[in-house]
């Protein structure tokens, strides 16, 4: 099957797959406690959240980006576009200026198909556009994987799907006019995957790794516009 017919066909399974038939209610030991705390926390108009899992939760994101203020982190590890999407409400109360949101990885790792990864990802967006019209959604693409640390084994396993899951992505944003950014590319190396000087275990990110974040947001300056 030629790649845009996956996406046609990725596109369609939308509409055939019943999200609530997946077994949404999977949720990390951790992430009750870390959505009491963020209820804790104040919340305002002008923040800037940073939305997702363990990859967003491990960035200290008003340290690396000290020049901005109200950077908020709503990253809980483990968490998934179910889980996002349970919260997403309490991120939307402050109205906040923007949310960068990166999620998809762990429902890959977890068997959830990528038709309803995507169905998740635009209610995020109805859910946004609809509670919060004034902030600015900034869809991330999933990131590359690198499976020679042999440590995560369903995360290395959709490494073929990333990249179709991310086209999907890209295509999603568009059509609703967020901003899509694509971190896939800057950050896949050899044999697509991630390379080993930005990961300590082949899904997380090393320093380097968070200050090519920091550097691709900067230079297409979707922090401040």
């Amino acid at each position: 099957m030629r790649f845009g017919h996956l996406l046609v066909f990725l596109f369609l399974q939308i509409y055939l797959v019943k999200a609530q038939e997946i077994d949404s209610l999977k949720r990390p030991e951790i992430y009750p406690e870390m959505v009491a705390m963020h209820a804790k926390f104040s919340q305002s108009s002008r923040d800037i959240v940073f939305l997702g899992n363990s990859i967003t939760f491990w960035a200290n994101w008003p340290e690396l980006l000290p020049k901005y203020k109200n950077v908020k982190n709503r990253g809980i590890p483990g968490d998934n576009t179910f889980g996002v999407l349970e919260r997403l409400d309490q991120i939307l109360k402050g109205k906040p200026r923007k949310i960068f949101l990166l999620i998809g990885i762990n429902d890959l790792a977890q068997g959830i198909p990528e038709a309803v990864i995507l169905k998740n990802v635009e209610r995020i967006s109805q859910r946004v556009r609809g509670s919060s019209p004034h902030t600015k959604l900034v869809i991330q693409s999933v990131l590359p994987v690198n499976s020679t640390f042999g440590k995560l084994n369903n995360h290395y396993g959709a490494k073929a799907k990333i990249p179709i899951l991310n086209a999907a992505l890209k295509s999603l944003a568009t059509s609703n006019q967020h901003d899509y950014l694509d971190l896939y590319a800057a950050f896949v190396g050899d044999q697509d995957e991630l390379p080993k000087a930005y990961t300590w275990d082949g899904v997380h990110l090393t320093v380097a790794g968070y200050e090519l974040w920091v550097r691709i947001l900067e230079e297409q300056k979707l922090l401040i516009n």
